[in-house]
């Protein structure tokens, strides 16, 4: 099996008890975070979030590090020899199915990476277009975007299109923002509603907000197979709607206004779309309660108990996982892989270089040598010189027409390299 292949199947399966554990830690703060500030919870599950990427990817840079520093020593990393994995070293037998599951993994993620991929061009086709309204109208709602993003604090220029078929109002962009008004807006709502609800976009913008969804559709292209994932950035999205209200709010110094254009959005019932930054995401009714009334959310015990559960099935999914990698590393690497070695009663004793004697040159060598399946060495060579040109090649020599028992790995031999170090000591 491919070294990476087999080093990404481990790590993606092993991030179903990581996401697990990062999933309860952050539901527990966040139940201790449900009156604090917006802020505060927004950035304990965006954390969560880049720890669900974080410790996968540094899991997989470990494995491969790993793989590398054994090759470089000559030996096979026991994790890696799978052509013998003992029956018990886990639940089922890893070599046989990680290639199916890599596979899977990587069908699925080109998938989402194309649905997100189209959904960009989306947004950039319908960013480029010229707005589906009047002159008159296109400069009044400009002039009116301008104002706002002026009280806000936006100092970068934002642009208006106004468009018939969308939806709901969006944000996209991060070096040149556009706000995306649906036309039927234009004449469904009141325009101090719909100023309302340019506020809330514009504070998404002044928070650079798209290029952490952008983020976000990463983490969930990737990791698209745990729930966990999903769930923390859910909540990032609703954390986030509601800092975005409550700027727009402070900038209106009228929280009612924003309440009334939600409210008028959801009885219109329009769809949240997820690659861009839509004015009536999250949950609607939520956020209207806490613009006018935000009352205190007591602790669900009963989720809270649940949840103690699962937390609790983290930590003993992870001892098992923990205690069964490190015995099929033990025994892999006692029954499945044995280093060559030397046999020194076939050895001769390397003979000492002309002039060697005489002008007293001694030190230690340390060499390399390539072997064979039949015990034979194939190359070899020096990896650290005792100072003497002379003493390192006259121990590589003779020490190359010595007999090796070989490496054996599942009980074949198979060709490895073996380091040896000769010592020149004068009697």
């Amino acid at each position: 099996m491919n070294t990476f292949t087999f080093a990404l199947g481990l790590t993606l399966m092993h991030f179903l008890w990581q996401g697990l554990l990062l999933g309860c830690a952050a539901a527990i703060a966040l139940a201790l975070l449900r009156n604090r500030r917006a802020e505060y919870r927004y950035i304990v599950a965006c954390a969560a979030l880049l720890a669900c990427l974080g410790w996968p990817a540094f899991d997989l840079w470990q494995r491969m590090a790993a793989h590398v520093a054994y090759n470089g020593a000559g030996m096979h990393p026991p994790s890696f020899a799978m052509r013998d994995m003992p029956a018990d070293a886990g639940w089922f037998r890893l070599g046989d199915s990680l290639r199916a599951v890599v596979g899977l993994w990587a069908l699925c993620a080109a998938a989402l990476s194309l649905r997100m991929l189209l959904g960009l061009l989306w947004i950039d086709r319908k960013t480029r277009q010229h707005s589906d309204c009047s002159r008159d109208e296109q400069q009044h709602w400009d002039a009116a975007l301008a104002r706002l993003a002026r009280h806000i604090g936006l100092t970068r220029a934002v642009r208006l299109r106004i468009i018939t078929t969308l939806a709901s109002p969006v944000t996209a962009g991060w070096w040149r923002p556009v706000v995306l008004v649906p036309a039927a807006l234009i004449g469904r709502m009141p325009p101090e509603l719909l100023e309302a609800l340019l506020a809330h976009e514009l504070a998404h913008i002044k928070r650079h907000d798209y290029l952490i969804n952008l983020l976000q559709n990463v983490i969930e292209t990737l990791l698209f197979y745990h729930p966990a994932v999903w769930w923390l950035s859910n909540r990032i999205r609703v954390e986030r709607e509601l800092i975005a209200d409550a700027l727009a709010a402070r900038t209106l110094v009228e929280p009612r206004r924003l309440a009334l254009a939600l409210s008028e959005l959801e009885k219109l019932q329009f769809s949240t779309h997820q690659l861009a930054l839509a004015a009536n995401g999250g949950n609607l009714m939520m956020r209207i309660q806490q613009l006018l009334r935000p009352a205190p959310q007591t602790l669900n015990w009963k989720a809270a108990i649940a949840m103690l559960g699962v937390a609790t099935a983290c930590v003993s999914v992870y001892a098992q996982a923990t205690a069964a990698d490190q015995q099929a590393s033990k025994q892999t690497s006692s029954d499945s892989y044995k280093q060559a070695v030397v046999d020194f009663k076939s050895c001769a004793k390397p003979v000492w270089p002309d002039g060697a004697i005489a002008a007293k040159h001694t030190g230690t060598v340390h060499l390399a040598f390539l072997v064979a399946t039949n015990g034979q060495v194939k190359a070899s060579e020096v990896k650290e010189g005792s100072g003497h040109p002379d003493l390192d090649q006259a121990a590589r020599t003779g020490i190359e027409k010595c007999t090796f028992k070989p490496a054996t790995q599942a009980g074949q031999p198979v060709e490895s390299w073996v380091q040896l170090q000769y010592v020149w000591v004068l009697e």
